[in-house]
């Protein structure tokens, strides 16, 4: 009842403890970027990982926030013989901005860093351009169709510029972020989508794709990542005032070798029409997979009730 009632209260502090840690330790962050910005190679380096380092203890305030204020119990499988010096590809089903919070408590200390691609234009946004350049976030050059058809020359230089942008991953260990859904869940979008899953939506092959053609040799191992609210797909706000009272989150570890030397994904995915449905239909048999679990955890819950 206590807690109950001063919920908004923890919360509100909560959000405002996000916000502070967050005003930290972006100013270091910026302040290396500045410094990364000296074309000397091993100083690069050394900011990378002093940068990665900062990131890493943003997530780790916010994780003792979440002790601090909400009390959520997160259940975790899969993480046994996960490294940080391994390189990942992270692909997750998507409910909530909250499964941004999960994956980075969940994945702190364990594997390196999450980053996301992001559209080249985004380096422009002020001062977080400079950040995710820094945080060596990889940058898509990506060309449009009508483009292509202009300039027949550009086919495959979009992926061509993106892996020379990932070099940098050879020496240095990364984990990438892929929602493959494209979109957070909600029941309007699932009926939409012909309501071929009950808890999840559609995959989409062709981003993951295009990380596997731009660094699917420096990757080692793909986690296919199942988050779980067993209370039903909470707001950040509902997180921060501890009304989530579990996560779940189940983690596969597959190996990215035996998947691009298996006829699934081929280095012609986008060129060859055969190609792109048979990695289409692989990813939508994990999905389906993914699905029956999510409905063998909410069979435990309500067995549990």
């Amino acid at each position: 009842m206590f807690s109950t009632i001063f919920s908004p209260l923890f919360g509100a502090i909560s959000a405002f403890c996000y916000f502070i840690n967050t005003i930290f330790w972006l100013i270091p962050i910026l302040i290396c970027s500045f410094l990364k910005l000296i074309p000397i190679k091993i100083w690069q380096t050394f900011m990378s990982y002093l940068l990665d380092g900062c990131a890493t203890n943003w997530i780790s305030v916010n994780s003792a926030n979440q002790n601090l204020f909400s009390r959520t119990k997160f259940e975790a499988t899969g993480l046994e013989g996960l490294s940080k010096r391994d390189w990942y590809l992270v692909i997750s089903n998507h409910r909530s901005w909250v499964d941004i919070l999960v994956l980075q408590r969940v994945f702190n200390h364990k594997i390196p860093f999450l980053k996301f691609f992001l559209k080249k234009e985004l380096i422009w946004v002020p001062f977080l351009g400079l950040a995710w350049w820094a945080l060596d976030f990889p940058f898509m050059h990506r060309y449009s169709k009508a483009l292509l058809a202009k300039h027949p020359h550009l086919k495959g230089k979009d992926l061509e510029n993106t892996r020379k942008a990932c070099e940098k991953f050879t020496f240095k260990p990364v984990s990438i972020m892929n929602f493959v859904e494209g979109t957070r869940l909600t029941e309007q979008k699932r009926i939409r989508q012909g309501e071929k899953f009950q808890h999840l939506l559609k995959p989409k092959a062709g981003g993951m794709a295009f990380v596997l053609g731009a660094m699917g040799q420096q990757l080692h191992k793909l986690l296919d990542v199942t988050i779980h609210y067993p209370e039903g797909t909470p707001t950040f706000w509902d997180f921060a005032c501890g009304k989530v009272n579990k996560v779940q989150v189940q983690i596969k570890v597959l190996s990215i070798q035996d998947l691009l030397n298996s006829d699934v994904y081929g280095d012609d995915y986008f060129d060859d029409h055969t190609q792109r449905v048979k990695f289409q239909r692989w990813l939508t048999e994990l999905w389906q997979q993914k699905d029956q679990e999510l409905q063998a955890l909410l069979a435990e819950k309500s067995q549990d009730v």
